[in-house]
């Protein structure tokens, strides 16, 4: 029975542990983050990769894919990789790997792509069964030291097979290739530098490790991207996102239309065509911007009408970068034109710097540059003493074994003797020669060809050669000096292979300094026509060309069951103004509107005009115009039409409306004037549905940009009917009413000339009954 009972399971519930269950969500997504920033998203600092990055060349490196050998299939590369170093997603893996591969991507690819890789179009790679792949020499020299001790190694995550903790090899290649990451609370964002200009600041730093930041950006002259293009900003704003390690830096695309003989590059960009037309060629695009979607973007501005200035756009790309944009006139300015693409497509973007990486003991942590460089030349210093410690060791060993040798060759007969005579030789040799058992066994294992004169000249001569290269090394290690000089010599047999004169080592982005890009009055390139605007009273908007007869209305064509509500005459240059009830203006350029041939297009479908929100006026904006806004609750006040502008669909709020209110009355008020005399015989007339008159000074209501206004009548009852502008002088006049267009003037309006606000009197004999002006 006990039998039975100590065999049962173990339960479950025994092993919870009670715990606050914020404390333990708390720990346990502190440990997911910590290992989201140190094993995913973070570069060291060392070798600037991340783990999957490493994992992939090392795996590489196992697979003997150096440059000088064959490609292997990708799969084969993300299958080792998954399997023992990274158990990952694969197609995670194989994007990593992509871009490793990708030219325009890495300023220094350390993967030589065979295959579909995918291209800056914005097109993705191939499968990897399809593609291949081997290291690049960048990658060789990054992983340099690998096999000399110059790197810790540590367990895979199952414990089978070993991984290096970091790339030894002297390749900067943080800074040299960037990187990018998002964490968990903090993000990285590197970009790529020449490697040169790297290695100058290095060595500055070896000489003068206490040199000053002016002094590093004297030689880094900023970001050299893949995709080249121009750096604009002032070498000041540069400098001080170095200092700090964060910052944001303009970028922009090249226009040109290829390079002189000299191999600089042609800087306008304008292509000269028969009968003095011109086109804008772009050659580079700045860095991490898709050409396709690029394309896209200018073709549906100009789809769009947003840039009337651009004809067409056209991509003539082959293996080189070459968009084509075609103006809509050659009078068009080519400056004009570029600085409208910068301000609205991504010609011109910023990218964000935030070195923010893992240093030795994978702390996070944002440096300048300067304590980057000066980290990772100590990382490159250590690496030094460890390669040639480990040197070292091997030369002790194999003096070992000489000296040994020549002990055997200087008493080759005794030797032959002990072998021949002795069951067991070793020990006797040792015992007799004072060789220790790793001497002896290796006399031993001699092979009989090798008892020859020659044999031990040449073993001398290593010996001595092998003597003199341990006492250089012992020196090198125990001298800081030395290990500086070796380094700079090191540092200056790689910068050969980067040099400005290479292909490989030739700056892309060229430094720039320009202005943000001026803002382009579009509407200046419009061409200037008289058109007609015609809206219907269910809110359908259309343009006629030139000047219609406002009077001859049976000419409009309206659905059944519509009719006329508006027109004036206005130029295609102009904004038309739409103002609703509910106290928002909305803007249309009337070179926008649809033609007259049909109904047109509902005004809704092109601002966001909200369901049920009446149309009170349209009319067109002029540059000094003022217009007189009054609300159903008789309160108002003056606006400049130049104010109410909207940028937006959505509008912009003007008038401010009480609950049940309205806007009721937008009419045109004078200009602003200072002759005295003028300002002193504008009046404002405002009449209320209870058919009461007040007439008051203009100068009594305020000019705003926005509100609610002054009290311009005061009712019981009803409200607000008409508002009128005039000239005391001259009388108030309104509409005789019929087809007569004759009108009825009163001069006299002593008797309704009082206070701003007051509830007036009943209007002169023969006012219209609907209270209107008009």
């Amino acid at each position: 029975m006990s039998d039975t009972v100590d065999t049962l399971p173990e339960d479950p519930f025994d092993a919870i542990v009670d715990a606050p269950f914020d404390a333990a969500l708390s720990e346990r997504y502190l440990i997911y983050a910590m290992s989201t920033i140190t094993a995913r998203s973070l570069p060291d600092l060392r070798d600037g990769l991340k783990p999957v990055h490493r994992r992939l060349l090392w795996a590489m490196r196992l697979l003997k894919l150096d440059p000088s050998q064959g490609y292997k299939k990708c799969a084969r590369v993300v299958g080792d990789v998954i399997g023992k170093y990274h158990p990952h997603g694969d197609q995670s893996v194989y994007d990593a790997m992509v871009r490793l591969a990708q030219t325009f991507s890495l300023r220094y690819p350390l993967v030589d792509g065979q295959g579909n890789f995918g291209n800056i179009d914005g097109d993705n790679a191939a499968a990897y069964r399809y593609t291949e792949a081997r290291l690049t020499k960048t990658a060789i020299e990054l992983m340099n030291g690998l096999d000399e001790n110059a790197a810790d190694f540590r367990p895979t995550y199952n414990g089978e097979d070993e991984e290096p903790e970091v790339m030894p090899g002297l390749f900067p290649n943080l800074l040299a290739n960037g990187a990018s990451g998002i964490a968990v609370g903090m993000a990285t964002s590197i970009p790529s530098h020449n490697v040169a200009e790297i290695i100058d600041a290095a060595t500055l730093l070896i000489d003068e490790p206490s040199a000053s930041h002016e002094q590093i950006m004297g030689i880094v002259q900023g970001p050299d991207f893949a995709t080249g293009g121009l750096l604009v900003d002032s070498k000041d704003v540069i400098s001080a996102a170095y200092a700090s390690g964060r910052g944001a830096m303009r970028v922009r695309a090249r226009f040109s239309t290829g390079r002189d003989e000299a191999g600089n590059w042609e800087q306008t960009g304008v292509e000269k065509q028969s009968g003095g037309t011109w086109q804008l060629v772009v050659s580079e695009i700045p860095y991490q911007v898709q050409k396709g979607k690029l394309i896209e973007q200018i073709a549906q501005l100009i789809a769009d009408k947003k840039l009337p200035i651009l004809e067409d756009i056209r991509d003539e790309s082959d293996e080189l970068i070459r968009i084509v944009l075609v103006p809509k006139s050659r009078n068009v300015d080519p400056d004009d034109l570029k600085n409208a693409l910068f301000r609205l497509t991504d010609l011109e973007t910023r990218f964000s710097l935030n070195l923010n990486v893992l240093d030795a003991e994978r702390t996070p942590r944002v440096m300048g540059i300067g304590e980057v460089l000066r980290h990772w030349l100590h990382h490159q210093l250590e690496v030094l003493v460890r390669r040639s410690q480990h040197r070292l060791d091997k030369i002790d060993g194999r003096l070992e074994l000489l000296e040994g040798y020549i002990i055997a060759f200087l008493n080759l007969d005794r030797i032959i003797e002990i072998i021949r005579t002795e069951d067991e030789p070793k020990p006797v040799m040792m015992d007799e020669f004072q060789l220790n058992d790793r001497q002896a066994e290796a006399i031993l294992n001699m092979r009989l060809r090798s008892l020859r004169r020659l044999e031990e000249m040449e073993l001398r001569r290593e010996l001595e050669e092998l003597r003199a290269e341990r006492e250089d090394l012992v020196k090198l290690i125990e001298s800081p000096a030395r290990q500086k000089t070796r380094l700079k010599k090191d540092l200056a047999a790689l910068r050969k292979s980067y040099a400005e004169d290479t292909e490989l080592g030739r700056r892309r982005t060229s430094l720039e300094e320009a202005g943000q890009a001026r803002e382009i009055s579009l509407e200046a390139f419009v061409e200037r026509e008289p058109v007609t605007v015609i809206m219907s009273k269910r809110g359908w908007i259309k343009a006629m060309k030139g000047h219609a007869d406002l009077s001859a209305k049976a000419d409009y064509k309206f659905k059944e069951g519509d009719s006329l509500a508006f027109a004036f005459h206005t130029q295609t240059t102009d904004k038309i103004l739409i103002a609703t009830a509910n106290g928002r203006f909305y803007t249309l350029g009337a070179d926008k509107l649809p033609g007259a041939r049909g109904f047109g297009e509902p005004v809704g479908s092109m601002v966001d005009i909200e369901a049920g929100n009446d149309i009170v006026s349209v009319f067109p904006a002029t540059a000094n115009g003022r217009m007189l806004l009054a609300a159903s609750t008789g309160k108002g006040f003056i606006a400049k039409m130049a104010d109410v502008i909207a940028e937006t669909r959505k509008g912009r709020g003007v008038v401010t409306l009480k609950p049940g209110a309205r806007l009721k009355v937008v009419r045109p008020a004078p200009t602003e004037t200072t002759d005295e005399a003028l300002l002193k015989d504008q009046y404002l007339a405002v009449v209320g549905d209870n058919r009461k008159l007040v007439v008051f000074p203009l100068s009594e209501v305020p000019e705003m940009s926005k509100g609610q206004g002054v009290t311009l009548q005061r009712y019981k009852d009803g409200g607000l009917a008409d508002t009128m502008c005039f000239l005391l002088s001259e009388g108030l006049s309104w509409a005789m009413g019929g087809d007569s267009g004759r009108t009825r003037t009163e001069n006299d309006m002593s008797l309704w000339r009082v206070a701003r606000g007051a509830a007036g009197r009943l209007p002169p004999q023969g006012f219209p009954r609907n209270n209107r002006f008009d």
